[in-house]
């Protein structure tokens, strides 16, 4: 069977901020039509390498290559051009627009139109179809109309989730997809990624590790910035160093 090549990968790449190694040469290769996690505990670099995949940071020395071209030090918007897209661990949502109109807002952006077409009726009802579907897809539609500063954590996070997928992107970034929900919004969350992550790339940072074994694909352990291990879920989580480093005997 041929193995899916590799959409994303890094060489040696690393971050230093004032002499500390945030980021210490990582190569990271991320196949195409796969999810890939990254764990690790607190300060391990995770946030430090999704930046620098992102372009919000720039590295101190490394390759970044995306879909065959070296993005290394590009900005964010940039990036975002190629088919990149992130969804952040704070949802970053207008309080007063609607569900609908914050997707019809983002797939009006992909056309490349100016931003001050943006309030025109007449052009935002060219994405009413498509931006329906879309909320269809991460279990919104009935929700389309609600202001988002009105619904739960839970589903403004499958909002900023749909706002992604209007990019159509060719990589989905998650940042902490399942930070500070309840039990029953984790599950729903983890079912909606696994749904619309099928047949997509998708990287995501994540601290529950019952998510990341339930999607995750390939797992890259960090810590101290530097690749501890790196496989499947089941066979990084019984590696010894994980386990004294970060997982602990409970979920080995």
């Amino acid at each position: 069977m041929r193995q899916p090549r590799a959409i994303l990968t890094t060489h040696r790449l690393s971050k230093e901020f004032r002499g500390f190694h945030a980021v210490d040469e990582v190569d990271l290769s991320v196949a195409e039509g796969t999810v890939h996690a990254l764990v690790g505990p607190n300060g391990a670099g995770k946030t430090t390498l999704f930046n620098l995949l992102t372009g919000f940071l720039k590295p101190s020395g490394g390759r970044i290559t995306f879909d065959g071209r070296d993005v290394t030090g590009q900005p964010p918007e940039r990036i975002a051009c190629l088919g990149v897209a992130r969804s952040f661990q704070v949802a970053s949502l207008f309080p007063q627009m609607t569900a609908r109109e914050h997707v019809e807002l983002a797939l009006q952006s992909a056309t490349g139109l100016g931003r001050r077409f943006w309030r025109s009726d007449k052009l935002m009802r060219r994405f009413s179809g498509r931006a329906g579907e879309l909320l269809d897809e991460v279990g919104l539609v009935q929700l389309a109309e609600q202001p988002a500063g009105s619904l739960p954590y839970g589903r403004k996070r499958a909002l900023e989730l749909a706002i992604a997928l209007a990019l159509d992107p060719k990589l989905l970034l998650l940042d902490e997809p399942t930070a500070g929900m309840g039990l029953e919004d984790v599950d729903r969350t983890t079912s909606l990624i696994a749904r619309v992550g099928a047949g997509r790339t998708v990287v995501m940072v994540e601290h529950n590790m019952s998510v990341v074994g339930s999607l995750a694909d390939t797992v890259t352990v960090l810590q101290r910035g530097e690749v501890l291990a790196e496989g499947p879920y089941d066979r990084v989580k019984a590696d010894p160093q994980v386990v004294e480093a970060y997982l602990g005997a409970d979920v080995a």
